[in-house]
């Protein structure tokens, strides 16, 4: 995409969406949103950053290629469910650590069940999305 505006506004928008999805994540399993809609909204900050800069441009800011994020989203969400079983409770009990982190609140099961969701969600979203940009240009 050829327009500066766009361009300059994507510098400033990246890490802004990305520290909203971080908020969204970390509220999820209190109030609306989690890993799932944070998920989608660190994913439509780097498929906003690939429209501007394009996609090998954006897979260099990423540590590792979406398609790595499945599979350690999948292992984190699937531990966090069956981590219960291991204590001798139902799949999917939220466990909870006893003291509340002060800015997070209280950490449990359930956080880490949306966080594997979040990468997995970021890990096909862009994985699909880059796949469809590098082969329609």
């Amino acid at each position: 995409m050829k327009s500066i505006i766009l361009k300059t506004a994507t510098e400033y928008l990246l890490p802004i969406l990305l520290l909203f999805s971080i908020f969204i994540l970390l509220r999820g399993h209190y109030y609306p949103g989690g890993g799932f809609v944070g998920g989608l909204i660190a994913s439509i900050a780097f498929v906003l950053h690939s429209f501007t800069h394009g996609v090998n441009s954006t897979l260099r800011l990423l540590p590792v290629h979406p398609s790595g994020l499945v599979p350690f989203g999948l292992v984190l969400s699937a531990t966090s469910m069956l981590l219960p079983l291991m204590a001798g409770k139902p799949a999917m009990t939220g466990l909870w650590i006893e003291e509340p982190i002060p800015v997070i609140g209280m950490i449990g099961s359930a956080l880490f069940f949306d966080i594997g969701v979040y990468f997995l969600v970021i890990g096909v979203v862009l994985t699909i999305l880059f796949s469809i940009f590098q082969y329609s240009e």
